[in-house]
């Protein structure tokens, strides 16, 4: 199993304020090279406020190494979010004096070129095989429901082959009454739920359940900024450090989550300055010390007690796997990046 670092953004302006690139690093190619030679992931989130190029996704074919990974943010008006009618595409903006329109406000006719655009600018990614997935994130007035569930399936439906990972603000989802639905419904239909850590007491809160619900797994670190959290600035909700502690009590989390899942994406989204680049290297050095540690004994490590139930929630800090003993060892790839393998012997 694999465990892929990295964060939400690579060209964020604060970020470019920070000092966290190299002096000649002033240019989107050397950036993103820059970044590559960092982390192994990185999620696009600009695709959300407007529709992607197919000439940006071939330049970032050719800007990172073979198994690089892009996550791609769904555009605002596949995942019912109000858009700017100056995002959409110029051909396809309605005559209507609103400044935001809604998926609704459109004909199917639009609404299928939109789709089809979208998919067709990601595809370059697709093909050179450096899609992770395409993050569709709902709104916190998208409840469980089963028109709702009917349009998660229909998103999935558009986008296969490319796999899509779902990410909720609406807590009826993942309420005490509706998390084992919630979590069979995707496992059910192989689509990856995305765990969340964020601001708990609001209206678009989801508890930090973790879960695995298919072969990719993704957590997603928005930070702890109550303050800011419905501020409404993307600068200011998303400006918060996490401390060493915090990061240290999740990373057992993440291996665990890791144990249920082919592949774990983990994605720091506390995007102010360079914040999500510390905070996922710390991360990433965590998780490769543990690893290490355990490589240092020379033997297979037994993990002891029940399957990690995967309608758990991360109170759940149980031991695991019964079954299976675990040898975790880390490596550089070819890049200098750190990821970290996981192999399994029964006992």
């Amino acid at each position: 199993m694999n465990i892929l670092v990295g964060t939400a953004s690579w060209t964020d302006k604060s970020l470019l304020q920070s000092g966290w690139y190299p002096k000649g690093a002033d240019s989107a190619e050397e950036r993103l090279r820059f970044y590559a030679e960092q982390f192994p992931l990185v999620e696009v989130d600009s695709t959300y406020y407007f529709p992607p190029s197919e000439k940006n996704s071939e330049l970032w074919v050719e800007r990172t190494p073979k198994d690089f990974t892009f996550n791609i943010k769904a555009f605002s008006l596949l995942t019912q979010h109000p858009t700017k009618v100056q995002a959409l595409y110029e051909d396809l903006r309605p005559q209507t004096d609103k400044k935001n329109v809604y998926l609704s406000d459109l004909d199917e006719r639009t609404i299928d070129q939109v789709w089809e655009r979208f998919l067709s600018a990601v595809e370059p990614l697709h093909a050179a095989g450096k899609l992770g997935a395409l993050l569709f994130q709902f709104p916190h007035w998208f409840p469980i429901s089963k028109r709702n569930k009917q349009y998660i399936l229909a998103c999935a439906k558009r986008a296969a082959p490319m796999k899509i990972c779902v990410e909720f603000r609406q807590p009826t989802w993942m309420s005490e009454d509706n998390r084992e639905e919630t979590l069979h419904f995707l496992e059910g239909h192989d689509l990856s739920y995305v765990c969340v850590d964020m601001p708990q007491g609001f209206k678009s809160s989801v508890p930090p359940v973790v879960a695995a619900t298919s072969d990719l797994a993704v957590v997603r670190f928005h930070g702890h900024n109550h303050d800011e959290w419905e501020s409404g600035s993307v600068q200011r909700r998303f400006a918060y450090l996490y401390s060493p502690k915090e990061l240290k009590e999740w990373a057992p989390r993440v291996r665990k989550l890791a144990d249920e899942a082919t592949e774990t994406h983990v994605l720091m989204n506390n995007c102010h300055r360079d914040y999500a680049q510390k905070n996922a290297k710390e991360l990433a050095d965590l998780l490769r010390s543990k690893a290490d540690r355990r490589a240092e004994l020379g033997r297979p490590v037994r993990n002891l007690g029940s399957p990690l139930n995967p309608l758990s929630s991360l109170t759940d800090t149980g031991p695991i796997a019964p079954p299976l003993s675990t040898a975790i060892s880390t490596h550089p790839d070819q890049r200098g990046c750190w990821c970290l393998t996981f192999a399994y012997f029964i006992v």
